[in-house]
């Protein structure tokens, strides 16, 4: 709890710095909250399916196949961002804090939440440096193989990670922006699992193409390189490290004034670079494939409903079979 509580503390001081650097003009504060109702027919990788974009988590911890196919729930999935804008020397800058739950119906043990602190400044209208430290403790992933020495049986598996990211955007012309992507990140496990605390790192470019008035895509690529401890276990035969390759491509179209569609697909490989003799991960790779589409409907200027669906297959190499998901989700959302 000591070392969750200390990263937190940098963060929100990294945020305090910014605040102390702004004009003391009254800033305008908005409120922007969600809520969706899903019905998932995995609850082991439910979380995983929904962090599975650009804009999220999409590079997320190994997942074993025995942590799947754990039954089907009912989950909902509030948010709430508090936004801040204020001007400084360098131009705008714009504070957030966004809190998002998970809370499972019958599933209980899977209920979690996760925390992201952003600091948006604009230089100019084409220019912005945008920095985020994101925070999801405790996860429980399922009850897994201990591979401690001595140790026998199934024990429950937990993850904390801990990602900080810039992204440098700069509108090339007013209908297409570039953003530069770079983060780091730290996963630690429970003590049981201790083997697979990663530290990992990515680089990427985003892209956003407004295409006609009514029209816009993204689209999205990252490199990440994930270091894991037990790469220098080879006893417990455990080594999660990896290179994972991510795609990303989307779609916003507004179809009247009222009624908009939103699409997505993402593609992830990871190549696990296990060297460890009797690791079922020596020399294999894993490939997702998601797609995800959503209708919305404008009640008013800042409060709109959605319906949408979610599909992922996931295959190891070294696991005859593939693992999918299905998640469907209605939710109402409005800013204040």
């Amino acid at each position: 709890m000591r070392r969750h509580t200390g990263a937190i503390v940098r963060a929100a001081f990294a945020l305090m710095v910014c605040v102390a650097a702004a004009s003391p003009v009254a800033a305008e504060i908005t409120l922007q909250g969600r809520g969706i109702l899903f019905y998932t027919d995995d609850v082991g990788i439910f979380s995983a399916t929904r962090r599975l974009s650009r804009d999220g988590d999409p590079t997320q911890p190994a997942i074993d196949s025995r942590l799947t196919n754990q039954g089907s729930d009912v989950v909902f999935e509030p948010d709430l961002t508090l936004s801040t804008s204020r001007e400084n020397r360098w131009g705008t800058l714009t504070l957030n804090a966004k809190g998002q739950g998970f809370i499972y119906t019958d599933h209980t043990r899977f209920n979690h939440g996760t925390l992201r602190l952003e600091a948006l400044q604009a230089f100019s209208p084409e220019t912005k440096l945008r920095l985020r430290f994101y925070y999801a403790p405790d996860l429980f992933l399922g009850d897994n193989e201990n591979r401690q020495p001595g140790a026998t049986g199934l024990t429950e598996e937990v993850v904390s990670s801990y990602i900080w990211s810039a992204r440098l955007e700069r509108n090339l012309t007013p209908e297409f922006e570039m953003r530069l992507l770079t983060r780091y990140g730290l996963r630690r496990y429970n003590a049981d699992f201790e083997q697979r605390n990663t530290d990992f790192w990515t680089i990427g470019p985003h892209f956003e193409w407004r295409v006609a008035p009514w029209v816009k895509l993204g689209l999205g690529y990252h490199y990440e390189r994930g270091l894991a401890d037990g790469r220098s276990q080879p006893q417990l035969k455990d080594d999660v490290s990896y290179v994972n390759h991510y795609g990303s491509a989307d779609v916003e179209v507004e179809l009247t004034k009222r009624v908009s569609f939103a699409a997505g697909f993402h593609y992830e490989r990871n190549n696990w670079t296990s060297g460890i003799p009797g690791d079922e991960r020596q020399g294999a790779h894993e490939n997702i494939f998601q797609g995800d589409a959503v209708v919305y409907y404008r009640l008013a200027d800042k409060a709109r409903v959605g319906l949408g669906v979610q599909r992922s297959n996931r295959k190891e190499s070294f696991d005859p079979s593939s693992v999918t998901n299905t998640n469907v989700g209605f939710g109402i959302e409005g800013t204040f």
